[in-house]
């Protein structure tokens, strides 16, 4: 196996001044694997005329390390045509050379951070074969479970002052801000959320709800007065086990609660894990507001609305927020995935050590629900409420989900597996009993976001009661269409907040 490493991993794996965990992790798995690791000409290039010049004497001392490609490809018709469509810098056409090294066959995977090669890919059909480094980790650890051997990963609310300072996940904090010490000690009081691999830092965040006479006057453009909840801290180290969905959900969770009208964050995008933080953030509605001016350099500020409102096209974009406009749907979930998928609607009579977010699909806020009902007319931004199996009483309803995406039409058992990977509560070997299990009727894959969990589980007999089910025998067995009037039942039922779910 030949992977080709992009410029981007190239500067993360010999700039960094501390041992990052991700960027080792991928490394101890290209040579754990035996996977051969290749640098294109066009990265030589751009790594000897960098500014910094540590990157440059580091990655000459170690280019032994890798292989250059030496015998380049001529650029393929169809990656000539897309250069030529697309590329307006000298950076794009440096990619395009990369990529097409991928296109002819002369490497098997690219390794890279850069989302505009991963367009490009999907353009000449080879996005399967581009990865970050969070997508090939979680693509190894699926494929090569024997091999691993982490501790059980768990996010725990803790203060400050319970928090190990000296551990070296802070190491970047300290060089960015070197108040950080004395800041970290005067919140020692205070709670954050922390998630540890062993008794190593592997993730951090701390939450901040600010009134509306909150001053900002090193932010250009200035806020207007309001409440908001500021991301004052929020680090993710670890991949392959999708954390920063899961610490953005307790950001979703925790500006609910506190009932506020926008979130921010300030960072610098400095390095490759804050690039990647970004992309994160924008994908779920961050956008760039402006600029926090300090001692220690110009931070980007991004800000994400609060105010509930509901976005048809890309409901990513403003969840949890849920439309009552839109189709509803009842979806039965068997109790035995239905914890393990939606870690947060945990019953009362479960333990939640049995839990723990050890798991990337426990992890994620998008998921995928693999189904086989006969109804299959679903749109992006649908609801589907879900529905926790087992009898008259012990079924309940719990969670709210909305619609991404359908996959209908899938070509392979391959193919299949790779869509639900880490994002389902099955394991490959699981998948591909889905798969096989009736040839004629195979499974549909409906990808959600899980965006809140019922306050209240109202259980069967309470819908029976109340004519948002007709009777035992009527309970769903497949994607089940329900009214309006019946989801305002359940919504009242449940003690669902009023802000969740917007007209």
């Amino acid at each position: 196996m030949r992977a080709l490493l992009d410029t981007n991993i190239l500067i993360h794996r010999e700039a960094a001044t501390v041992v990052r965990q991700d960027i080792g992790t991928l490394f101890y798995w290209l040579d754990r694997l035996t996977v051969e690791k290749w640098i294109h000409p066009a990265s030589v290039e751009e790594i000897e005329g960098h500014e910094d010049s540590n990157v440059r004497r580091s990655f000459a001392v170690k280019l032994a390390s890798y292989r250059t490609i030496q015998a380049t490809a001529a650029l393929a018709p169809e990656v000539l045509a897309l250069g030529l469509e697309l590329d307006r810098t000298p950076n794009d056409k440096r990619d395009t050379r990369i990529l097409n090294e991928l296109f002819v066959g002369h490497v098997d995977l690219l390794v890279t951070e850069d989302r505009g090669i991963a367009r490009k890919a999907a353009r000449l059909g080879i996005v399967d074969k581009v990865f970050t480094i969070d997508a090939f980790l979680e693509k190894v650890t699926a494929e090569n479970p024997a091999l691993v051997d982490y501790r059980v990963l768990a996010i725990r609310k803790a203060f400050f002052g319970a928090v190990n300072l000296r551990d070296p996940f802070f190491d970047s904090f300290r060089t960015e801000y070197p108040s950080f010490d004395r800041w970290f000690a005067g919140k020692s009081q205070e709670p954050a959320y922390v998630c540890c691999e062993g008794e190593r830092v592997v993730a951090f965040l701390y939450l901040k709800v600010e009134g509306l006479r909150e001053p900002y006057p090193d932010i250009v453009p200035t806020f207007a007065p309001n409440r908001r909840l500021k991301i004052g801290t929020f680090k993710v180290e670890l991949n392959g086990f999708k954390l920063g969905e899961r610490f953005l959900k307790i950001v979703f969770d925790n500006a609910l609660v506190q009932r506020v009208d926008e979130i921010y964050v300030t960072i610098f995008p400095r390095s490759i894990l804050q690039q990647r933080l970004i992309r994160l953030l924008e994908d779920f509605g961050f956008y760039l507001h402006g600029e926090k001016r300090n001692p220690y350099g110009v931070e980007q500020v991004y800000v994400r609305n609060m105010t509930p409102r509901f976005d048809t096209d890309d409901p990513c974009r403003t969840s949890p927020f849920v439309s009552r406009s839109r189709p509803a749907y009842l979806v039965p979930i068997y109790p035995e995935y239905h914890t393990e998928l939606l870690p947060d609607s945990i019953l009362k009579s479960e333990s939640p050590a049995d839990f723990v977010e050890h798991e990337p699909h426990r992890n994620a806020i998008r998921k995928v629900y693999v189904s086989r009902s006969i109804f299959r007319d679903l749109r992006i931004g649908d609801t589907i409420v879900f529905y926790r199996t087992g009898g008259k009483y012990k079924s309940v309803v719990t969670t709210l989900g909305i619609i991404e995406r359908v996959r209908l039409s899938i070509r392979s058992e391959a193919e299949f597996i790779a869509l639900c990977r880490q994002r389902s509560v099955f394991t490959d070997e699981g998948l591909r009993k889905q798969w096989r299990y009736s040839p004629s009727n195979r499974p549909f894959i409906v990808e959600f976001l899980y965006a809140y969990s019922f306050p209240k589980r109202p259980n069967l007999e309470a819908l029976i009661e109340h004519g948002v089910i007709a009777d035992v025998n009527s309970a769903p067995r497949g994607f089940e269409k329900i009214t309006r009037a019946k989801l305002e039942t359940i919504l009242r039922l449940s003690a669902t907040d009023q802000r969740v779910v917007v007209d």
